[in-house]
């Protein structure tokens, strides 16, 4: 979003310096608008709310014989004066998410797996999966039960290698858990992997209007427009041949 604002502030000077018209205040007035659109809470508050509308509702999950619960890795933060490496402030919901179904999921007495998936992307030294794996240790999830992937460094490499795990392990049932503002993405680029999975948002964005621009607006919006984005990209690549042919879903047991 900061990137579009200055390229209309600079496309407004260009226009003005050059063609010495009044042209240029069209891309300021653009920027403008933009910036009290997205700062003021009517552009996060539309984005948001088509984003995570699917996923408001927690689903009912049944439990089958062999499941697998897959939650994504949302950066790791280096503490400088200690050098220890701790989950970001967004990873908590996730965490505590996935640790409650897979508890639920050990109640009925079933085989249940926890797959944390997630590379280094935050360039820290150790991996998310690493990371969250320990977390959940802590917190009571079996060692036998835990698997990392720790070779992802985006949501499509998440999906491309939590894949084969999944298809040695051969779950019934998958379910996935993530943020609901990225669920749409994750959504997407698993089921290009042939993996049906059943959608558990861990968290759930909040926008409101205000009469003053805000930061947190303008940094929702950009978080929104990047899930967009994503999967906009996702579609043209597709279209261009680029991806590898989607595989088939395998749908889950009822």
């Amino acid at each position: 979003m900061l990137l579009l604002l200055l390229l209309l502030c600079a496309l407004g000077y260009v226009v003005s310096r050059f063609r010495r018209g009044r042209g240029g205040w069209m891309f300021y007035g653009a920027a403008f608008v933009l910036l009290v659109a997205s700062a003021g809470g009517p552009l996060p508050v539309w984005l948001i709310t088509h984003l995570q509308a699917p996923y408001a509702t927690r689903p009912n999950i049944t439990w089958a014989p062999r499941n697998a619960i897959v939650v994504l890795g949302v950066g790791d933060s280096l503490i400088v004066a200690t050098g220890e490496v701790t989950p970001t402030v967004y990873a908590g919901n996730r965490l505590v998410e996935s640790y409650t179904l897979y508890r639920e999921c050990k109640q009925t007495g079933n085989d249940c797996k926890l797959i944390v998936s997630g590379g280094d992307p935050s360039n820290v030294g150790k991996t998310e999966a690493a990371v969250y794996g320990d977390i959940l240790l802590h917190m009571g999830v079996d060692r036998d039960d835990l698997m990392r992937e720790a070779h992802s460094m985006n949501t499509w490499q998440n999906a491309q290698f939590v894949q084969p795990m999944l298809n040695a392990y051969a779950p019934q049932r998958v379910v996935l858990v993530t943020s609901a503002m990225h669920m749409r993405r994750a959504q997407t680029f698993f089921e290009h992997f042939g993996i049906d999975a059943l959608l558990v948002r861990a968290d759930y964005v909040g926008s409101r209007f205000t009469w003053l621009p805000n930061s947190q607006s303008l940094m929702l919006t950009d978080a929104a427009l990047h899930e967009y984005a994503g999967v906009l990209v996702y579609h043209l690549y597709n279209a261009m041949g680029w991806n590898p042919p989607a595989l088939p879903r395998r749908h889950q047991a009822l």
